[in-house]
């Protein structure tokens, strides 16, 4: 299921996976009832939460959903997604991508629409109050869900676009950083995960102080105020020190920390951080296959592109990952210490790869020692043409082709 909500404010809801919205109970959905829809077309009211030809996707992984539900000749096409318009709205938009007009109902008395809603609700069982609306061929329907109030309305003029929210949502998650990967669907999950964390916080730090230190070093390179989280992060960097399993993602965690505070400017809390990093035993290695708890997914993906150590940082540290051979690629802002990033690209001529990277911060020593053992370098920025990687079957360069 998917977060959706503004960022700044309190309310909050969940975009079910046949696109219903259900606010959150907790006070921060404003106690609001559920929404669902239904679409009555040429042969049938069609209800998406049982329907079989119901299609989701995340926007280019961002906090924006659409909802695809199969009608004759066509599509019923849902969108979901908040703007902080009026103080917070929630948009529904339905196209109607087929050639006969439809008819939309929503299970929800509080709507904002452009007109008031005219369609009869006949041959549907659906919760009183319901509302419906015409929406012509190839026409498109937008209403919206208030965060305050519980009365119907107008809906403003003007409202972002749904492309600009799209931009707004990557332009956010990739202050901590921008992914262009060989593999399309882990850069979306990289981008999905950070919206969810945005929107729904990192774990508590009574339940994980692991993924909770993950999560905050997220949320502070994307923009979070670190001085608000020092003092939960403090303790959770004692009470995961003192666990039992000294594994790969204690070492990521305590690098989070070390974000933390240096965007807070605490340079005792490193200090002690450092002093704690001597006196703990870790393991760097992280698992073959990314974890499921979002926060973790996130550091293991960051980390098999580039790996802070005490000495500097390595570039992908496991190797190239399955599949990757070959296409270039590009990252840009990954962690190699507290307030140092590395961006680098990786351009294949023939069947060595060219790596150009750039540092950003005090820069440190980086290496490759799987890919490239005998490279090293604290240059700021250059680039280098590493060895061939053993078992890559050969190439030649392209015609005219060089390393420059």
């Amino acid at each position: 299921m998917v977060t959706t909500g503004v960022l700044g404010g309190r309310w909050r809801a969940t975009v079910t996976p046949w696109g219903g919205i259900e606010p959150w109970g907790d006070g921060r959905g404003g106690d609001a009832p559920a929404l669902d829809w239904h679409v009555a077309a040429d042969d049938r009211w069609h209800s998406p939460e049982r329907e079989a030809a119901v299609r989701q996707t995340r926007v280019e992984g961002t906090a924006v959903v659409e909802t695809r539900l199969r009608i004759p000749n066509g599509d019923a096409v849902q969108r979901v997604y908040s703007v902080p318009d009026r103080g917070g709205l929630t948009i529904i938009e339905i196209e109607n991508a087929s050639p006969l007009a439809i008819a939309v109902a929503f299970t929800h008395p509080a709507l904002l629409s452009v007109r008031p809603p005219t369609a009869p609700i006949d041959g549907i069982d659906v919760p009183v109050g319901s509302v419906a609306f015409p929406v012509g061929h190839h026409a498109t329907l937008t209403v919206a869900l208030p965060h305050a109030g519980a009365a119907p309305g107008t809906l403003p003029p003007v409202l972002p676009p749904v492309a600009g929210v799209v931009r707004g949502w990557l332009a956010t998650v990739e202050r901590a950083s921008r992914l262009l990967l060989p593999d399309p669907l882990l850069a979306e999950q990289v981008v999905a995960q950070r919206c969810e964390l945005a929107l729904g916080g990192p774990a508590l730090p009574d339940d994980d102080p692991i993924g909770f230190l993950l999560g905050v070093g997220q949320l502070v390179r994307m923009g979070e105020q670190a001085d608000p989280w020092m003092p939960d992060v403090a303790q959770a960097v004692e009470v995961a020190a003192k666990g039992a399993d000294h594994d790969w993602d204690l070492v990521a965690a305590l690098d989070a920390a070390d974000i933390v505070f240096a965007a807070a400017g605490d340079r005792r809390a490193r200090g002690d951080l450092a002093s704690l990093r001597s006196r703990v035993r870790l393991h760097h290695q992280p698992p073959d296959r990314a974890p499921q708890e979002p926060s973790r997914m996130l550091a293991w993906t960051e980390r098999r592109l580039a790996t802070p150590a005490s000495d500097g940082a390595a570039l992908l540290p496991l190797g190239f990952p399955a599949g990757w051979e070959g296409n270039n690629f590009e990252v840009y802002g990954v962690p190699t210490g507290g307030d140092t990033t590395v961006s680098y690209a990786v351009r294949w001529h023939g069947a060595r790869p060219a790596v150009l990277w750039e540092q950003s911060g005090m820069p440190v020593a980086l290496s490759s020692p799987r890919l490239a053992p005998d490279w090293a370098t604290s240059e700021v920025k250059g680039e280098a043409l590493w060895p061939e990687p053993v078992g890559l079957l050969a190439s030649p360069p392209a015609e005219g082709e060089s390393f420059s």
